[in-house]
């Protein structure tokens, strides 16, 4: 495999989040991961059989996690990866869209959502004013290839980006770990119709805060309360107090942000998503949101007191 010639110029996610140790982790569930064309038997397998045998495949195991990763990471072309791995153009599409899927499976089956205890245990100092915050959640947006519906494209035209995208919602706890990721939706879609949708309520009590910008709206949404921002009111000016909480809540809201910038340094967000992998770019953009919590940089620092 050809590697040496980009491989330093990967970024964080694909380099700096254990490589060794997550293929350990996958190692004992790869062996039943179902490629796409491959057909799925409805049996139930007998886990004492010898697994079944896998169809000849153009690269080792661990280099098609290696090829999806860098195409994560650096959103080159298929045709370009598969000249660098020098396999065929086709078997880059298959590898790509079967470990989507298989890691999508594999890490989505981890819940990732954290009790008010664990939470508490990790609340870093800077929120003790708001020390009751079980999640901080924001609105990220993909930019994605015009449909050719006119329908469509009105519905995913988003008024902020100027553009048609794709929009989720991530949750993330106090101390910057992702404890939720939303499917994505239509880019017009509002921040409060997305929160509503995303399936985050159910997971929420009274004795659970949320943290949000000011354009969630959610309050009577949630069970529990809202730290958001204070809103300036008509032909007025905030108070002292107002100010206050405003740069305290800006200050550690900034921790969703950060989170959502480190996923998006997986270049293959920063381009526009084509027609072509729209039936695996939910599995995509979950993966890069989940594989960033095997990212071992510190989100919250001293700079947040």
């Amino acid at each position: 495999m050809r590697t040496s010639g980009f491989t330093r110029d990967l970024p964080a996610t694909a380099i700096s989040m254990h490589f060794g140790c997550i293929r350990l982790n996958l190692s004992p569930v790869s062996r039943r991961i179902v490629r796409v064309g491959q057909s799925s038997s409805t049996t139930v397998p007998d886990e004492t059989a010898d697994p079944p045998r896998r169809p000849n495949r153009c690269l080792p195991l661990i280099d098609e996690l290696f090829l999806f990763l860098v195409y994560l990471s650096l959103g080159l072309k298929e045709r370009d990866l598969a000249d660098r791995f020098n396999v065929h153009q086709s078997t880059v599409s298959r590898t790509i869209r079967t470990w989507a899927n298989f890691l999508y499976t594999v890490l989505g089956a981890v819940g990732i959502w954290m009790s008010p205890d664990a939470v508490r245990a990790m609340m870093p100092d800077v929120f003790e004013k708001y020390s009751d915050t079980q999640v901080i959640v924001d609105c990220t947006e993909l930019k994605c290839q015009a449909p050719s519906s006119l329908l469509l494209q009105s519905e995913m035209y988003s008024q902020y980006k100027s553009h048609t995208t794709v929009k989720g919602m991530i949750g993330v706890s106090p101390h910057g770990a992702v404890t939720f990721v939303s499917t994505l939706y239509s880019g017009s879609i509002s921040d409060k119709e997305l929160f509503k949708q995303s399936g985050i309520i159910p997971l929420l009590d009274e004795n659970m805060a949320v943290m949000v910008d000011k354009g969630f709206s959610i309050d009577d949404l949630v069970p529990g309360k809202v730290h958001r921002p204070p809103f300036l009111g008509r032909n007025s000016q905030l108070s002292r107090e107002d100010v206050l909480a405003t740069q305290e809540i800006a200050r550690l809201r900034i921790h969703v942000e950060r989170v959502i910038r480190r996923i998006k340094q997986n270049k293959l967000f920063d381009s526009i998503i084509p027609l072509t992998i729209n039936g695996s770019i939910n599995q995509l953009f979950a993966v890069a949101c989940l594989l960033s919590n095997y990212q071992n940089k510190p989100l919250v620092k001293a700079w947040a007191k």
